[in-house]
C-alpha cells in the first residue's frame, strides 16, 4: 500500500489530512491523484459514494493552485447545493495550512450579490451548481478563461436533472488545454456520451465492478401489499431503536406526508426536499448531523452530497423510477469501510424493478420477514436496559436528594424498582402491538404464479387479477389522447384530496385501466366523473363489473348500453368482432342449444300476431313531391335482403 507522500502530495496538505484522520490513501485516491497532478490528463472515474472521491480530486487540485495569482484556476461542477457546500468545506479543510487559498461555493438559493463580491475579490477554486454558474457567466461577473482543471462530480445525476445544455455552455468557455475529471457512481449511456464529447483519450478508472454496489451494504427487501407499506416502515423503525438513517421517497408530497406522520406518532424525524428554502434545508441538515433527529425523510435529490457519517440504514419507501438511483441511495450507508443496511419496502408490482436492480448492483436482495410485535418489544426492552447500564451517575449532584428517594421507595423490592423503571418506556410499545395482526410478506419467486395467471387469461378462465387491496378502474382516456401515467397522476392530484395510492396502470389506445386503494375507489370515481380532460368529459367506472342478470340471460347488455371493459375476454371479443360477418349464422339459421331450457310460453305467431313488432317507417313519404315514379318493387331492407353482405368468391 502506498502512502500520500509516495503519491506526491505536498507536506502542507499531508499535515492537514493527517489531522483529519487520513492515514493511507484509498484505492480511488491511489489511482487518481498521480494522474491529476500531471498536465492535460482526462479521467473517467467510476467509484461508489463513500470511497474517498472528494480527496481524490481535491488534493491534487489544491496542490496545483498558484496562490499568488488570484484568478479562478479550477472548476468543480456538482448537481446539488448540499454537495456543493460539502466539497467546498472539505477543500477548505485540506488547504488549512496553505495561506491565502480561496475556495468559493456558488449555488442557487443564496444571495447572488455576495457571490459576485467574492468573485471580484478573487478566488482560486470555484465549486458550483451549473444553473447558478451559468447565471453568473451571463452577467459577465465570472471568467473561466484561466481554468485549467475541470471536475464534474456526480455527472450522471447532473445529466438526469437536465443540466446537459448548461454543461455544454459552461465547457464552451473553458480552455481546451485542461485536465478534465468526470466522476460517476454508475456507467450509463449518458456518461459514455458525455465522456466522448468533452474528454480526450480519457483514462477510465473503475473501483470495483461497473455499477456495482459497495460490499459493505446488506440489501433487504420486504414485499408487502401497498396498503401495509407505512405500517411496515414503522415496524422497521421500531425494530432498530438505534436507527440513524434516511428514508427515501419518490415525490416531495409523499416525503412531507411520511415525515409528518412519523413526527405526529413520536418519532425523531424531519423532511428534506426541494420545496424547502435554503435556510430550512440547512437547519434540517444541521439537526441531522448533530443527531438531534434520527430519521431524515428525503427525496432523491438529497441522496447526492449528504455529508453525514455513520448512517446505519437507508430505507427505500418504494423503488426509484431510475434503477441506477438505487445505487446512489444505498451508497449513503456503509461508507469508509463501515457496514450498513439498505432496506426496500416494495409491493407486488415492483418485482420487475427489483430484478433490474439486482442485475445492476450484482447482488441479490435478502427476503425480509416483517418484525412481529413480540420481536419489536424485545428489542425495545433491551434498548432500555442498555441505556440504564450506560447512564452516567453524578454522585455529588444527587447526594442531597437520595435520602428522600430511598424513603419513598423503601417499600419496593429491588426487582420491583427495576420492573417499574423498564416499564416506563416499554409499556407504550407493548400497548401498541398488543392484539395487532402481523403483516405477511409475499414470496419473490412467483414465476409459476405468473405463468398460471397468464394461462388463465389466455384460456379465458377468468379476468386479470387485481392487486390485493386495490380496485381496478376503467377510464375513457388513452394514448390517442396523449394520456400517460404522469397525466393520470396530475388528473388525480387536481381532482382529489390527499394522497391516492396507485397500483398497476395499463394504457390502451383509446382507454386505460388503473388500480387504486379499494378504500378510495368510490371517492376517485365520483371525483373524476365530474372532471374534464382537454375539453372532454371524463368517465370512470369499476373495470369488469357486469350485470348479474346478463350473466344468467346471455350477453348481459341492454340494447344501446355499453359494457365496461376490464377483462381479457373483453379484448378477445374486440379482436373477434373484426372477423367477417358471413361466418356468423343468421337469426333464422340459429338453432337453440341442446341443453338450453325451452320456455313453455307461446311465441308471437301462436298468440295470433301476424305483423312484425313495432311500427314500420313509411320511407316513401319523403319522395311524394317527386314527379317521377318509383322503378321496380320495393327493395327488401331485411338482413336477408339487399343489405346482407355478399360472400367473397
Amino acid at each position: 500500500m502506498k502512502t500520500f507522500e509516495e503519491l506526491g502530495v505536498s507536506p502542507e496538505i499531508r499535515r492537514a489530512i493527517e489531522e483529519m484522520g487520513y492515514e493511507n490513501p484509498m484505492p480511488v485516491q491511489e489511482e487518481v491523484i498521480p494522474y491529476l497532478l500531471g498536465e492535460n490528463n482526462d479521467i473517467v472515474a467510476l467509484a461508489q459514494t463513500g470511497t474517498g472521491k472528494t480527496a481524490a480530486f481535491g488534493l491534487p487540485i489544491i496542490q496545483r493552485v498558484d496562490v499568488k495569482n488570484r484568478v479562478p484556476q479550477s472548476l468543480i461542477l456538482c448537481p446539488t447545493r448540499e454537495l456543493c457546500l460539502q466539497i467546498a468545506g472539505d477543500l477548505n479543510d485540506y488547504s488549512k495550512y496553505i495561506d491565502g487559498l480561496k475556495v468559493l461555493p456558488v449555488y442557487g438559493g443564496s444571495s447572488i450579490d455576495s457571490q459576485i463580491r467574492s468573485l471580484k475579490r478573487g478566488v482560486h477554486i470555484i465549486v458550483a451548481t451549473p444553473g447558478r454558474l451559468l447565471d453568473l457567466m451571463q452577467r459577465r461577473t465570472v471568467s473561466l478563461a484561466t481554468i485549467h482543471n475541470v471536475v464534474m462530480d456526480e455527472a450522471d445525476e447532473m445529466l438526469n436533472m437536465g443540466f446537459t445544455e448548461s454543461i455544454n455552455a459552461i465547457l464552451a468557455d473553458v480552455p481546451e488545454q485542461r485536465n478534465t475529471l468526470l466522476f460517476s457512481a454508475t456507467m450509463s449511456p449518458e456518461i459514455a456520451r458525455i465522456s466522448k464529447n468533452y474528454l480526450r483519450n480519457a483514462k477510465e478508472i473503475t473501483i470495483g465492478r461497473k455499477n456495482e454496489s459497495t460490499n459493505s451494504v446488506k440489501h433487504i427487501a420486504y414485499m408487502v401489499q401497498a396498503k401495509d407499506k407505512y405500517a411496515v416502515l414503522k415496524r422497521v423503525a421500531d425494530y432498530y431503536p438505534q436507527i440513524y438513517g434516511i428514508i427515501f421517497c419518490r415525490t416531495r408530497k409523499e416525503t412531507q406526508e411520511i415525515a409528518d406522520k412519523l413526527m405526529q406518532e413520536g418519532y425523531s424525524a424531519d423532511s428534506l426536499h426541494g420545496e424547502l428554502s435554503q435556510a430550512q434545508r440547512d437547519a434540517v441538515m444541521q439537526k441531522f448531523r448533530m443527531r438531534n433527529i434520527q430519521i431524515l425523510v428525503a427525496t432523491d435529490v438529497a441522496a447526492r452530497g449528504l455529508d453525514v457519517n455513520d448512517l446505519t440504514h437507508v430505507i427505500n419507501y418504494g423503488l426509484p423510477d431510475d434503477t441506477e438511483s438505487y445505487t446512489h441511495r444505498s451508497g449513503r450507508t456503509g461508507r469508509a469501510g463501515k457496514t450498513g443496511i439498505s432496506i426496500a419496502i416494495v409491493n407486488m408490482r415492483e418485482k420487475g424493478k427489483m430484478r433490474e436492480i439486482e442485475r445492476i448492483i450484482g447482488k441479490k436482495f435478502i427476503t425480509g420477514e416483517v418484525p412481529t410485535g413480540k420481536e419489536i418489544c424485545e428489542k425495545q426492552l433491551i434498548k432500555v436496559i442498555d441505556e440504564i447500564e450506560k447512564v452516567k451517575v453524578n454522585e455529588e449532584e444527587i447526594a442531597d436528594f437520595m435520602p428522600e428517594i430511598y424513603r419513598k421507595l423503601e417499600w419496593l423490592s429491588k426487582e420491583d424498582v427495576i420492573k417499574r423503571m423498564v416499564s416506563m418506556e416499554f409499556n407504550r410499545f407493548l400497548e401498541y402491538y398488543r392484539g395487532r395482526n402481523e403483516i405477511e410478506t409475499a414470496s419473490f419467486d412467483t414465476r409459476s404464479e405468473r405463468g398460471s395467471e397468464r394461462r388463465g387469461r389466455d384460456t379465458g378462465e377468468g379476468p386479470r387479477q387485481t392487486t390485493p387491496g386495490f380496485k381496478r378502474l376503467f377510464i375513457n382516456l388513452g394514448k390517442m389522447d396523449s394520456f400517460f401515467p404522469s397525466e393520470l397522476i396530475g388528473l388525480l392530484n387536481s381532482n382529489t384530496r390527499g394522497r391516492i395510492e396507485l397500483g398497476r396502470i395499463d394504457l390502451m389506445k383509446s382507454f386505460s385501466f388503473f388500480e387504486v386503494d379499494e378504500k378510495e375507489a368510490s371517492m376517485v370515481i365520483q371525483s373524476l366523473n365530474r372532471a374534464n380532460w382537454n375539453g372532454r368529459k371524463v368517465s370512470v367506472e369499476i373495470a369488469g363489473e357486469e350485470n348479474t342478470a346478463g350473466r344468467r340471460g346471455g350477453s348481459g347488455e341492454r340494447r344501446g348500453e355499453r359494457k365496461p371493459y376490464g377483462t381479457s375476454s373483453d379484448r378477445r371479443n374486440d379482436r373477434g368482432s373484426r372477423s367477417s360477418r358471413e361466418d356468423r349464422p343468421t337469426r333464422a339459421d340459429r338453432a337453440p342449444k341442446a341443453d338450453a331450457k325451452i320456455s313453455d310460453k307461446p311465441n308471437r305467431e301462436e298468440r295470433g300476431y301476424v305483423n312484425a313488432r313495432g311500427k314500420k317507417d313509411n320511407w316513401q313519404q319523403f319522395f311524394q313531391d317527386e314527379k317521377k315514379g318509383f322503378r321496380g318493387d320495393e327493395p327488401d331492407f331485411s338482413e336477408e335482403g339487399w343489405a346482407r353482405r355478399k360472400p367473397k368468391k
